[in-house]
């Protein structure tokens, strides 16, 4: 039973006349989770991507105003989920009709928490992208809770208030780690650790990387799926160290430390064949080999340092083309890495605070945090921008979402769905 406290009320405006029809082949063509499909920022080729931004190429459909939230919004095949705060004290998820913002059903709970006051010009809001497997909902609130939504009418499935079920204190940041859904489990940072649990029943499977809180409480980074040196794993960056995790049995398989100002890794690492790329704020950006020795059962790991440079990343988690990673850094600027020697290629001038990255074929399109929508060519050789179209007046936090031809902007005060036409190439 859930307590009065932590009692979330359901507002039914209206649902869907139809059942979702959402299996993990339709998934594939929407924007499920943190980063897309495949959780790495890449877009499927087809249809493919227009050569510019202009009147005739793209068209806004519609627009919903809404209160702040950092969270990317979720593609269903008929719908769209958001979230917000509100009043600065009532977290809300809702379900929009993804033909025309239409209010499917919406949910809300209570999650004020107001975050340190060198952060607090970018907001108290709810800030982790959800997560969708076709049936449920999985929903971050900024007071370390995680709550399960049937995506279908909105109804609560269960929730785990983290703080209250491993007795941790609360992130002085919120819940910032976006939930990784593979399989019949969900994993996320939360509980100052990192967690799985079941997805049906919320039930906690395992805790690791247990943490003591410190000023920042959990971690920012959300977790990714990888076979990395043949193995499949769990990858996972804490707020001072990077890590390989056994999914079943949640050993630590491996890890090495990163250097990070107050804890700031909050980019996703990325992943290249056996090689670890990742950045971080007061740090450097770095480049790890992972290998193994030894019997399937009894693997001895090493992690070596392939290269380092001096690039800070800092939220943006960045995309890799054809040898190269395209990074946005903490100095605002742009930068291309080589992957093999880890030099710079070129760097760029400032541009926003933050952009959200995807990238398909040889083109990345940037959501740049001042409203600015860019389509860039992946060019090593040089910053070859192709066309850029100012989308919003207020800031973009939001990670950007594609579906088909359609692009889904979540700005600090609504969201927004483009529709652009696809290539004649």
């Amino acid at each position: 039973m859930i307590s009065v406290i932590a009692r979330v009320a359901i507002l039914l405006v209206s649902i869907a006349a139809t059942p979702l029809s959402a299996t993990a082949a339709d998934l594939s063509a929407a924007w499920p989770q943190w980063r897309g499909p495949t959780r790495d920022g890449q877009s499927s080729l087809t249809p493919a991507w227009p050569e510019r931004f202009d009147d005739t190429t793209m068209t806004q459909q519609w627009r919903v105003e809404l209160g702040p939230s950092y969270s990317g919004p979720i593609v269903a095949q008929d719908r769209v989920f958001v979230t917000e705060t509100r009043d600065q004290q009532t977290e809300v998820v809702q379900a929009l009709s993804r033909t025309n913002g239409k209010v499917l059903w919406s949910a809300e709970w209570p999650g004020a928490l107001s975050v340190p006051f060198f952060a607090r010009s970018n907001g108290d809001w709810i800030r982790a992208t959800p997560a969708y497997d076709g049936e449920s909902l999985f929903v971050a609130g900024m007071r370390d809770v995680l709550v399960c939504l049937d995506a279908q009418n909105g109804n609560e499935r269960w929730r785990v208030d983290c703080a209250e079920r491993f007795n941790s204190t609360l992130p002085n940041f919120g819940f910032v780690s976006s939930p990784l859904v593979d399989g019949e489990h969900v994993y996320v940072q939360a509980g100052a650790s990192f967690l799985k649990l079941k997805k049906q029943t919320g039930e906690t499977v395992w805790r690791v990387l247990e943490d003591d809180g410190g000023m920042n409480g959990s971690a920012f980074s959300s977790p990714i799926k990888a076979t990395i040196a043949g193995v499949s794993q769990l990858l996972v960056q804490t707020r001072d160290r990077l890590a390989g995790v056994d999914e079943v049995t949640g050993s630590v398989l491996w890890s090495q430390t990163i250097e990070a100002f107050r804890g700031m890794n909050i980019l996703t690492p990325v992943v290249i064949d056996d090689a670890i790329f990742t950045s971080s704020y007061g740090g450097k950006s770095w480049l790890f080999d992972v290998v193994t020795s030894g019997e399937a059962t009894d693997k001895n790991w090493a992690v070596t340092q392939r290269w380092q440079n001096k690039n800070q990343g800092y939220m943006s988690t960045p995309v890799v083309m054809e040898g190269h990673i395209y990074t946005h850094l903490k100095n605002q600027r742009f930068a291309c890495i080589e992957i093999a020697t880890g030099r710079e290629c070129w760097v760029t001038k400032p541009f926003g605070k933050y952009w959200s990255l995807v990238a398909q074929g040889q083109k990345i399109l940037a959501l740049d945090e001042k409203g600015d929508l860019l389509l860039i060519n992946a060019n090593p050789e040089k910053f070859e921008l192709l066309s850029q179209h100012h989308v919003s007046d207020s800031p973009a936090w939001a990670h950007l979402a594609v579906g088909g031809t359609e692009i889904f902007v979540r700005d600090l005060t609504g969201l927004t769905v483009y529709r652009w036409a696809e290539s004649t190439k």
